[in-house]
Parts: structure tokens; sequence; C-alpha cells
């Protein structure tokens, strides 16, 4: 799974063309979010295909700013505090995180600065939980 970092008009319709033309294409959404920023807005989302997302995207004038590798990590809902916890562990690593959300499995999704130092803080935590 990677994540895609959209830019897109702020405007009406904008979204549901992303959604249809990746549906048509048979590319399924796996968590994400938009965030309005001004007159455009951010878009990241989860996919599978993110290569294939981009050129079908591409081809209905959206951009696709960025592919990026990301974290997934399993929190534990019982426990107050884990979201805080787990970014501490990151912070103290070293490693800022760039955007945040979550997908269908309610598992936290994580686009960082430094995927290799990421991965290694994520591999402890597994162990440790």
């Amino acid at each position: 799974m990677k994540d895609i970092e959209i830019l897109l008009e702020n405007s009406p319709g904008q979204l549901a063309l992303l959604g249809e033309t990746l549906g048509k294409n048979n590319i399924s959404l796996e968590g994400g979010g938009v965030f309005q920023n001004g007159e455009n807005s951010i878009a990241h989302f989860l996919v599978a295909e993110a290569d294939k997302a981009k050129e079908v995207l591409a081809k209905e004038g959206i951009v696709v700013n960025k592919i990026n590798e990301v974290v997934i990590q399993k929190l534990r809902q019982d426990v107050p505090g884990q979201l805080g916890m787990f970014c501490r562990k990151m912070a103290n690593a070293g490693v800022n995180i760039l955007v945040q959300y979550s997908d269908h499995s309610n598992q936290l999704i994580i686009v960082v600065d430094d995927i290799l130092k990421a991965k290694i803080v994520s591999d402890e935590w597994k162990r440790q939980c």
C-alpha cells in the first residue's frame, strides 16, 4: 500500500471526479482524507496501485503530487493515549510525521520524513504491544 498526495481544485465535483475515475479503473481507496487549503484542497489516500492511480487521474487533469511509502500501525483502541505514545516514539527517534490518517481497518497510516527510521520504531512497537 502507498499514499497518494493529490492537489484538488476546491470546487464542487472534484472529489466526485476523483472517486469516479478511480472506481471506473477498479482502484479502491483504503483510507484517507481531503483537507481544504484556500483555493485548493490536499488529499491523501491509501491505495494498492499508486502508479496506476496517478496515471488514470492525470488523464482527468487531477494532479498526484507525490506517491509516499507509509507506515501502517495497529493501535489498541482500548488503551487511551496510544496515538500520543506511538508518535512520541517517532519523535524521540527523530522522525517527523507529515501526514496521519486511518484506513478502513482502523489502522494508523503515517507518511514520514524518514521511512527507514519509522519502520524500525513501528516494528519495535509491534513487538512490545
